[in-house]
C-alpha cells in the first residue's frame, strides 16, 4: 500500500461515514414501518431522527474539510486531537438524536465537542497558513 498524506483524516472520514450511515438507516427504519414517504409525518420522534442526520450532513463535510487542511499543513498530533475531539463529539450527538430517551446533555456536548474541533482546526490552520 503507497505512503497515504492525510491517514488522520482518511481514518476519520471512516468512521464518521459509518456514523452517518448508522443515522441514514435510523431515519429509513422509521419511515418503513410508519409508512412515512416524506418529511416526518408529524411524529416528534422522526422529526429528531432527521434533525439529527441533517446536523450530521451538515457538520461532517465542513470537519473533515477542515481537519484534511490541518493535517496537510502541520502533520501529526495536531490532527489526531482534533479528530478524536470531533468524533467523539459527532457519537455523542448521533446518539441524542438517534435513540428516544437519551439524555440532553449528550447533544450539547456532542456538539460542544464539534465546535471545538472545528474551532482548533480553523485556529492551527491559519498559524499554519502564517507561519
Amino acid at each position: 500500500m503507497p505512503d497515504f498524506l492525510f491517514p488522520v483524516t482518511a481514518w476519520s472520514t471512516v468512521v464518521l461515514a459509518v456514523l452517518f450511515q448508522w443515522l441514514t438507516f435510523r431515519v429509513i427504519g422509521v419511515r418503513r414501518k410508519d409508512h412515512i414517504v416524506l418529511g416526518d409525518g408529524g411524529d416528534h420522534v422522526m422529526n429528531k431522527k432527521i434533525r439529527g442526520q441533517a446536523n450530521a450532513a451538515e457538520q461532517i463535510p465542513i470537519s473533515l474539510i477542515l481537519l484534511g487542511l490541518t493535517e496537510y499543513v502541520i502533520p501529526g498530533l495536531v490532527p489526531l486531537v482534533i479528530a478524536v475531539v470531533l468524533i467523539v463529539g459527532r457519537v455523542m450527538h448521533g446518539i441524542y438524536f438517534t435513540i428516544h430517551g437519551t439524555n440532553f446533555r449528550l447533544r450539547f456536548y456532542g456538539m460542544l465537542f464539534t465546535l471545538i474541533a472545528q474551532s482548533i482546526a480553523i485556529v492551527a490552520l491559519t498559524i499554519g497558513l502564517i507561519i
